[in-house]
C-alpha cells in the first residue's frame, strides 16, 4: 500500500508539472512557430458592389510569373458561383509595359494594361515573379485603395519589398522561408499554412495551388461559405485549406 500511495503521488506531481509547462508555452513570447501558425485571423468580411457590377480583378504579371500561381485563382474568379450565368467578376492583366512577358515554361502573356494605365481594382493577385522597378509604388498604391491584396508564393517577396508585410504575419512557399525570413526581417513569417491574413487589406498564401484556397477564402468573404463550396464543386477542386 505505501509503494503504491507513493507511485500515485508521483504520478499526480509529474502530470501537474506538464500542465504547468504547457500553459508556461502557451503564454510565452518565444512559442514555437507551429504555435504562431495556428493563429486565427480575426472574422473579416467584404461587401459586394451594391450596383451588381463585377468586381474588377488586377494580376500582376512580369517576366518568369509562375502560372498556376495566377490562373489557380484566376479559374476560381471567373468560375465564382458555378454555372449561374452571371459575372461576378471582371478579370485583367497588368504588367510593366503591353509588351508579351513569358511566364514559367516559356508561356507568352500580352498584359491587357500597364501599371501606368491600369484601372482601379478591388482584388489584386501577385503571383511569384521577377517583378519590376515600377511595381513597388504600384502596390503601395493598391494597398490604399483595394479591398484585397493577395499574394501567392514567392509574391510575397514583392509585397515585402514594397513595405507592406513589415509587423505583420506573412506565409510563402516553403523553400523560400529561409530567404524570406533574411529580406524581410520585420515581417513574422507563419510556416505550414496554406494562406494567412496580414491585415484588413493584405493576403499572404503559400507555395503554388495555396492560391486556389486563398482565392475560394476571398469568396467566402465576399459571398459566403456556400457560394464558394458552389465554386469549389463546379472545378471539381477537393481541397479543404480555404
Amino acid at each position: 500500500m505505501k509503494t503504491r500511495h507513493s507511485h500515485v503521488m508521483v504520478c499526480s506531481i509529474l502530470s501537474s508539472f506538464i500542465l504547468a509547462a504547457a500553459v508556461m508555452a502557451c503564454k510565452s513570447p518565444n512559442a514555437t512557430a507551429a504555435t504562431a501558425s495556428e493563429h486565427v485571423p480575426a472574422a473579416h468580411k467584404l461587401t459586394p458592389p451594391s450596383d451588381g457590377k463585377p468586381i474588377p480583378v488586377a494580376f500582376v504579371l512580369t517576366d518568369g510569373a509562375t502560372v498556376i500561381d495566377f490562373s489557380g485563382p484566376w479559374e476560381v474568379f471567373q468560375d465564382a458561383g458555378g454555372p449561374d450565368g452571371v459575372d461576378h467578376f471582371k478579370l485583367f492583366t497588368v504588367g510593366p509595359s503591353k509588351n508579351p512577358i513569358r511566364t514559367s515554361g516559356g508561356m507568352t502573356i500580352i498584359p491587357d494594361y500597364s501599371f501606368d494605365d491600369a484601372p482601379a481594382a478591388r482584388i489584386v493577385v501577385i503571383p511569384a515573379q521577377r517583378g519590376d522597378p515600377k511595381l513597388v509604388d504600384w502596390l503601395r498604391l493598391r494597398d490604399k485603395e483595394a479591398d484585397v491584396v493577395m499574394s501567392v508564393c514567392t509574391g510575397a517577396f514583392q509585397l515585402g519589398k514594397a513595405g507592406l508585410l513589415d509587423g505583420k504575419q506573412a506565409t510563402t512557399h516553403h523553400d523560400f522561408y529561409n530567404q524570406f525570413e533574411k529580406a524581410f526581417p520585420k515581417a513574422t513569417l507563419v510556416k505550414g499554412r496554406r494562406y494567412v491574413q496580414s491585415d484588413d487589406v493584405i493576403y499572404t498564401a503559400g507555395g503554388l495551388t495555396s492560391g486556389i484556397d486563398l482565392a475560394l477564402h476571398v469568396l467566402v468573404e465576399y459571398f459566403g461559405h456556400d457560394f464558394a463550396q458552389k465554386t469549389a464543386d463546379y472545378m471539381e477542386y477537393q481541397g479543404t485549406g480555404w
